[in-house]
């Protein structure tokens, strides 16, 4: 087995050992239940109010929208947060001084933020099933669509993750993302149809990747006629892969390099000097 592939089995084993480990905290598993009831409250006050035209209720086109909206939210921040923390701790030095750490170090984050996000995802999506009707009643065809929309949606957005902890100079820095995040989060489709916004925004909304993947759970989801309240009256399954593989080519390419040009700029002075920092803002 070659050096690098060995690098990322362990990567790998690790990135399943912080999975069990997230699992297992009872601290982890109440932000995990935090979160779906925060997504449970539109939900509930969405209740079974018809959307116009679609045949559907508004609480179930919130609801894959949602699922959508936290497996983007996952891949980026939860991505940007760890590595970010990574850095500042010396976890990223010392993968940096491990022959092919770096590989090892990416491949656990993999693993970790992918089973993360397909949790984060599927607690709200079963808890809304008991709080809308219409959802997920398509069959075979559902599986199928889910089967790469899901995988896509997390090439997408992990390296985008990546490249956003790569940048930052701490962990606190992160949480400056969130407002931008948001402001996206109302422009994407997720609490109601992207067709009923100004046309400019309806542009600015699917440049990004949150809003195909609601529309790719969303044609998954819910029923055919639905499609009525969407941008053109389409599923546009060619534009979901078209828009979602771009982002995730990108990020790809992009990633190696970014992060490689992080790991360069770590030492022992640098990360003496950040904690030196963090000592002055304590006092």
């Amino acid at each position: 087995m070659s050096p690098v592939w060995y690098a990322a089995r362990l990567g790998v084993r690790r990135g399943r050992t912080e999975l069990r480990q997230t699992f297992t905290s009872g601290q982890d598993l109440f932000g995990y239940a935090l979160w779906t009831a925060l997504l449970m409250i539109p939900l509930f006050l969405a209740g079974d109010d018809p959307l116009k035209g679609a045949g559907i209720s508004a609480g179930a086109f919130m609801l894959p929208s949602m699922v959508g909206m936290t497996l983007a939210f996952t891949g980026v921040m939860t991505t940007a947060q760890l590595l970010a923390t990574e850095r500042e701790d010396g976890t990223l030095l010392r993968a940096k001084a491990v022959p092919h750490g770096m590989v090892g170090l990416l491949a656990g984050k993999i693993i970790m933020v992918s089973g993360t996000a397909l949790v984060s995802m599927a607690l709200p999506f079963v808890a809304g099933l008991f709080l809308v009707d219409g959802v997920a009643q398509q069959g075979g065809g559902a599986l199928l669509t889910l089967v790469w929309v899901i995988p896509l949606g997390l090439l997408a957005t992990l390296p985008l993750g990546a490249i956003l902890g790569s940048l930052v100079n701490s962990p606190r820095t992160i949480g400056l993302l969130t407002l931008p995040v948001m402001g996206l989060v109302m422009i994407s489709g997720i609490y109601f149809p992207l067709s009923k916004l100004p046309e400019w925004l309806q542009i600015i909304g699917q440049i990004f990747p949150v809003y195909w993947l609601g529309l790719g759970l969303r044609a998954a989801l819910l029923p055919a006629g639905a499609v009525t309240a969407e941008v053109g009256e389409s599923w546009r399954h060619l534009e979901t892969v078209g828009v979602l593989g771009a982002w995730a080519i990108a990020g790809l390419l992009l990633a190696p390099s970014v992060l490689r040009r992080m790991a360069r700029r770590e030492s022992g002075a640098a990360m003496a000097e950040r904690y030196r920092k963090a000592m002055q803002r304590v006092v």
